[in-house]
């Protein structure tokens, strides 16, 4: 089993891919996996627009081979970012195919970000994608804390792989 963190914000080292990684790491530690692997679509930057680029490649096929995604992104215009948008789109219909999907959404104010989660979720559940609910949709003033958000976060979502792994 392997998780990856997909952070969406196109700025470095963001507060949202900060809490996508707490999300991750604390998934990985209740579930007793390896670290996951974090892939930054601020690190992928103009490679998006080229399908041929090798990184882009490899970050695609590290969505397609996750047993876990954790995709966050901050909201814009009540929504997902572009960017995570247009990393999304190099996948093909159902590239998400059994894959369970964590949403994690950062907003300024709590209906924006529920807003944008919904949205996210959709995007996801048309990609084939096992949503994991509920999603964390969390306001800019909880990310002062985000360790704390993710392990609560974490073991309330934890039934939902407890159920998976007994399968």
């Amino acid at each position: 089993m392997t998780i990856v963190v997909v952070s969406g914000n196109p700025r470095p080292h963001s507060r949202t891919l900060h809490l996508a990684e707490e999300v991750g790491g604390a998934l990985a530690a209740r579930l007793g996996l390896t670290a996951p692997r974090t892939i930054d679509v601020s690190d992928l930057g103009v490679k998006l627009l080229q399908p041929g680029d090798g990184a882009l490649a490899e970050a695609v096929a590290a969505l397609r081979r996750a047993s876990v995604l954790v995709v966050a992104t901050p909201t814009y215009k009540g929504s997902y970012t572009g960017v995570l948008k247009v990393l999304l789109d190099q996948l093909p219909a159902d590239g998400l195919k059994d894959i369970a999907a964590v949403t994690v959404v950062t907003a300024g104010v709590q209906p924006q970000a529920d807003a944008a989660e919904r949205n996210l979720r959709e995007l996801l559940g048309e990609l084939g994608a096992v949503l994991v609910d509920p999603g964390l949709a969390v306001v800019e003033g909880e990310l002062a804390n985000a360790g704390t958000a993710a392990a609560e976060y974490v073991d309330g979502i934890a039934a939902h792989f407890d159920t998976a792994a007994a399968r």
